[in-house]
């Protein structure tokens, strides 16, 4: 009898280690030409989700390896994976995880495809954030810079017209969405739907900045003050520096990037580069790209958010979130970047670990799932 389980045991490893081998060899789901050119909505969804626990080498500039997880059954990520398909999470189309490294699960449903970049939303406010830690690495801002006036770097500005307290701004108020800008709702709509000059506009229209405005405010206008002061202290534009200062060194070329710096678009891969940047300290390929003592600051909790729509135990940085993941008796330290509709780069320092999450749900409700179904797979 004994025999005969360790038979049945046998058989069943090699019938799960077949299924895995399968998923690993069958080919990520990419957008076609005419896909590439439609709007996000009427992209097709995929008609089955695709599951890998062994990517494939795009030769992209990511290690890949194998899902090894501490625990007994890997096979509770997978059909984490599985439910997010068959919507028990909401409406997500991609899930992607690196460990020590190297990713070694890749998986996307509905929208997603590995070649098509998906809509950021505020996860772009990340991004500008690293921008800044790339102009300090490179010299063009110090570390006390960010405790200045900004109107100590803005340039083309026409300083005399800005509004009362605009000198006690500096750029820590706007990446901790502290700015004390205040600008009235027909006056707001009315500076976005004329496009142009839209930071100096806020400056000029807003309500007296004072030690009494400048507390937490989730909006718009924070990074788009924080992209104009990139702007005047780089050489050409920020949208250049970015590009080419940040995304390119990185190997990020095919990308989307609004104007309005409130929306960006990347492929989950690449979305997974910019994680591999916040956990390796600011490195890529043991070149220091971002300034890995600005980094530590804005992945830090400098100040707590008030919006009731952001949960109680989320900190703010520099547009980076944080929060503590609990598994069994301890606690992690969780950094990361999120946008509506279900954008995240998680990264969790000392499990070496990085999840990026892309979708287009309403209650965008999935991180609560992760302390649940993917830290405990790879805690010691």
């Amino acid at each position: 009898m004994k025999n005969k389980t360790e038979l049945l045991v046998l058989m069943l490893i090699i019938i799960t280690n077949s299924s895995f081998a399968q998923q690993s060899d069958s080919l990520a789901p990419e957008a076609t030409a005419a896909e590439a050119t439609l709007s996000f909505r009427d992209i097709p969804d995929l008609e089955e989700a695709f599951i890998d626990t062994a990517p494939t080498d795009r030769k992209d500039g990511i290690s890949v390896g194998n899902l090894v997880v501490n625990g007994s059954n890997r096979n509770s990520i997978i059909q984490f994976s599985r439910d997010i398909f068959g919507d028990k999470h909401g409406n997500y189309d991609g899930l992607l995880i690196s460990h020590k490294n190297k990713l070694v699960f890749e998986s996307y449903y509905r929208k997603g495809r590995i070649n098509l970049p998906h809509f950021q939303a505020s996860v772009t406010k990340a991004y500008i954030s690293l921008a800044i830690g790339r102009a300090i690495q490179l010299g063009y801002l110090k570390m006390d810079d960010l405790n200045k006036p900004i109107t100590n770097f803005l340039k083309d500005v026409a300083i005399k017209k800005l509004q009362v307290g605009i000198e006690n701004i500096t750029l820590h108020h706007l990446m901790s969405m502290r700015s004390g800008v205040r600008v009235n709702a027909d006056t707001l709509e009315s500076i976005v739907a004329n496009g142009s000059n839209t930071a100096q506009k806020f400056l000029q229209h807003s309500a007296v900045i004072s030690s009494e405005t400048q507390t937490f405010k989730y909006q718009g206008i924070d990074p788009r003050i924080t992209w104009l002061v990139l702007d005047s202290v780089v050489p050409r534009s920020a949208e250049d520096f970015i590009k080419n200062e940040v995304l390119a060194k990185i190997g990020i070329t095919v990308y989307g990037w609004k104007n309005n710096v409130e929306g960006s678009s990347m492929t989950s891969r690449d979305m997974l580069k910019l994680g591999t940047l916040v956990i390796n300290k600011g490195k890529w390929n043991d070149e220091q790209l971002i300034s890995a003592e600005f980094l530590a600051n804005a992945t830090s909790k400098i100040t707590k958010p008030t919006e009731d729509w952001i949960p109680d135990s989320f900190s703010y940085g520099y547009f980076w979130y944080q929060t503590d993941m609990t598994v069994g008796d301890k606690s992690y330290n969780v950094k990361f970047a999120w946008g509506g509709g279900g954008q995240y780069i998680i990264t969790v320092d000392e499990l070496d670990l990085i999840v990026v999450i892309t979708g287009h749900d309403r209650e965008d409700k999935i991180i609560t799932q992760i302390s649940k179904n993917i830290l405990p797979e790879f805690v010691k």
